[in-house]
């Protein structure tokens, strides 16, 4: 097939340095962009640290997917538009059923359906493909290479430590699954990360499971001898 050579053009080394960087980078991007729509600070991340793998999935995916078109820059457009569009629609509705939450609003855009997906978004979505197909790939191969190897595991080994511990201490937020084992669960701190996400009453099971879980320590505490 001719998507082969793309994945083959990348080894574990570059595919976990791109995946940082790309993550990383679009994290900063939409942060700025965000901050300055809300004019306060504002984390687009879904943990506090700076990263949000979304970008490295679509700037890989993109590059493994139009990288056979290269120089065909109509179909390469169209087709990110489309699978783009599809891609933030199912990610949308999966925030929504198992987070309780969709972390941007299209409803206030023109043409949009279910607030998830618009069309400005969607043509969007094209551009962004086109750039990393023809300008943004070759660039992060560029400065990854100029790096000495060992020297770069040695930061990506850092990186996906700290993402790792980053993502299992939000989950647990989530999920409640130190209140649902019977502990205290993790003290609230204030969440610059919140502008713009819509909370959705539906399919919010982890949502469900910490209010279950706080029901179920106030019976508790009733029941214990004053």
């Amino acid at each position: 097939m001719m998507w082969i050579e793309a994945i083959k053009s990348l080894d574990a080394y570059h595919f976990f340095a791109l995946f940082a960087i790309y993550s990383m980078v679009g994290w900063l991007i939409e942060s700025i962009y965000m901050s300055i729509c809300n004019r306060k600070v504002t984390n687009r991340g879904f943990a506090r640290g700076p990263f949000c793998p979304i970008y490295g999935v679509g700037c890989i995916g993109a590059y493994i997917l139009f990288s056979p078109f290269k120089g065909r820059y109509l179909i390469i457009y169209v087709l990110g538009c489309i699978t783009a569009t599809i891609f933030e629609f199912l990610v949308g509705k999966a925030m929504i059923k198992y987070m309780g939450e969709l972390w941007w609003d299209y409803k206030e855009k023109p043409f949009n359906y279910q607030g998830i997906i618009c069309l400005e978004s969607t043509l969007a979505w094209g551009v962004y493909a086109l750039i990393v197909v023809h300008i943004l790939h070759g660039t992060v191969i560029n400065l990854v290479d100029r790096l000495d190897k060992r020297l770069g595991i040695f930061l990506l080994a850092v990186i996906y430590f700290l993402v790792f511990i980053d993502y299992m201490v939000q989950i647990s937020q989530i999920f409640g699954w130190p209140k649902v084992l019977g502990g205290q669960g993790l003290k609230e701190t204030p969440d610059i990360s919140r502008a713009n996400r819509v909370n959705h009453p539906e399919g919010s099971k982890p949502l469900n499971i910490m209010k279950a879980a706080d029901a179920k320590n106030q019976e508790e505490k009733k029941d214990e001898p004053s």
